[in-house]
């Protein structure tokens, strides 16, 4: 990710990341200070410099070529697609957590838009759904946080929602049922278009922070425990691969800057 002066990288790293928590943290407040325990940060800024290259020579590129190419109607259905993609996973995580309010809402939105395989919104207007993960609900089951790493090409994580995320993956409702070259082509396809689609959204603003901020790495570890925080609270709508405004996505790292 990253020349020496110049931070190369919102990588799979800082996307994945950033998709796994900014893109639907955004409404969390960055005020507040966050303890962390980073006992292998040397090795991490090793990793995280790795996924600031991946970023210059491979995401940023594509995700250039994508939001200059694919018009807004295209971007909006594969950001429908990701989020759709999410809701059986928030729905057994709801309903792990005692929030049976909002696995309903997650299993209707999951239902209605399975007609498009999640392409077209045809819940559009209806009551928000609040994003779940198996991390969130490792949280509340009292698991430990465990350690702060940065993993190679996905980004930020913690002990804790580095498991989630496995259990999370194996979810995917075209990984379990998809059948058939054209949904198993899609299913393939869903990481690296969840990627693309949330770099090409935050282009400029990630853009920003890859190569002005004065630590990229501290300030990206912040941001994301700061915005897992925002999960637990039950302060983020929509999916991990739902897009950011620049605006939001500037004052994130703005607020935590100051």
């Amino acid at each position: 990710m990253l020349n020496e002066g110049r931070m190369g990288g919102a990588t799979p790293g800082l996307c994945a990341v950033l998709m796994l928590a900014l893109a639907g943290c955004s409404s969390a407040p960055m005020d507040e200070r966050v303890d962390v325990l980073d006992p292998y940060e040397d090795t991490n800024r090793k990793v995280f410099a790795f996924n600031m290259g991946v970023d210059s020579y491979v995401l940023e590129p594509v995700a250039s070529g994508y939001r200059n190419t694919v018009p807004d109607s295209g971007r909006a259905a594969v950001s429908n697609h990701l989020r759709w993609a999410s809701m059986p996973s928030t729905a057994v995580n709801s309903t792990l957590q005692g929030k049976y309010e909002n696995a309903g809402l997650a299993t209707l939105n999951f239902l209605v838009n399975g007609l498009t395989l999640g392409f077209a919104d045809l819940t559009e207007g209806e009551d928000e759904v609040m994003q779940e993960d198996f991390g969130q609900t490792l949280a509340s089951w009292d698991v430990p946080e465990g350690s702060y790493m940065m993993v190679p090409v996905l980004g930020p994580r913690t002990t804790r929602s580095l498991g989630g995320s496995v259990v999370d993956f194996a979810m995917n409702p075209l990984r379990v049922f998809g059948t058939g070259n054209a949904v198993q082509t899609i299913n393939a396809a869903q990481g690296p278009m969840g990627a693309v689609s949330f770099r090409a959204q935050n282009f400029d603003a990630i853009n920003d922070v890859k190569y002005n901020a004065l630590d990229p790495y501290a300030r990206t570890r912040s941001v994301y425990y700061q915005a897992r925080q925002g999960l637990l609270e039950d302060r983020v709508t929509g999916a991990a691969g739902s897009g950011v405004s620049e605006d939001e996505f500037d004052s994130l790292f703005e607020e935590e800057s100051n």
